[in-house]
């Protein structure tokens, strides 16, 4: 996941109710809210329906990862700012050390990293991403604005696979806090939908920030 800073800066930007073109997204937290208060109204804002079918979904429509530069894409962009001493090759990430934050790995090449959705595209398209453009799905699956993608061990991300927080939590524990408020944030800036049980899971784990 993103440095604890910039969750912080991205939620507290949502407090000036930015509008955008294409998901029209403004939400009006009280003046002077915590970042824990701004992402408990996000949550209680969330629209809960049942999940959606999976009739039409495949990966191919949420196209990535998107080409950055010459011979390296948006997985080597997340490779970069997740990872230490990270080397290139151009633009193309090529050596370095992650942690995953799932599960505490400590992977020392980028051929051992996976790079997760934290809204899985599978569970996007049960909440609402069926319904978009291509574009948009797109855009959704190269999200660098939003702490929707990051870099993980493997096993963690198999281990997920499009499963919510109501079936799904990493393994350690101390993450779960930051888990949530990433979920909460990518759901609330790409207005998609919630089921009871993930809303009620993604409460819990908001009692361990």
């Amino acid at each position: 996941m993103p440095p604890r800073t910039a969750i912080l800066i991205f939620a507290a930007a949502l407090t000036l109710s930015a509008t955008t073109a294409c998901e029209g997204i403004a939400l009006e937290p009280a003046p002077g809210s915590t970042p824990d208060e701004i992402v408990t109204t996000q949550l209680g804002e969330l629209t809960v329906a049942k999940a959606g079918s999976m009739r039409g979904y495949s990966r191919e429509k949420f196209p990535h990862w998107r080409d950055t530069g010459e011979n390296c894409d948006v997985r080597d962009s997340v490779l970069a700012r997740d990872g230490r001493n990270v080397k290139r090759s151009g633009c193309n990430v090529v050596a370095g050390t992650w942690t995953s934050v799932y599960d505490g790995k400590v992977l020392n090449s980028p051929t051992k990293v996976d790079i997760d959705h934290v809204v899985p595209l599978a569970n996007a398209w049960r909440s609402g991403a069926s319904s978009w453009t291509a574009e948009k799905r797109g855009n959704f699956a190269n999200d660098l604005d939003t702490p929707q993608l990051v870099a993980v061990s493997a096993t963690s991300n198999r281990s997920k696979g499009d499963q919510d927080p109501s079936t799904w939590k990493p393994t350690e524990t101390s993450s779960w806090c930051a888990y949530a408020e990433d979920w909460i944030a990518v759901k609330a800036r790409w207005e998609l939908t919630v089921t009871s049980a993930e809303k009620s899971a993604l409460a819990d784990m908001l009692e361990r920030c």
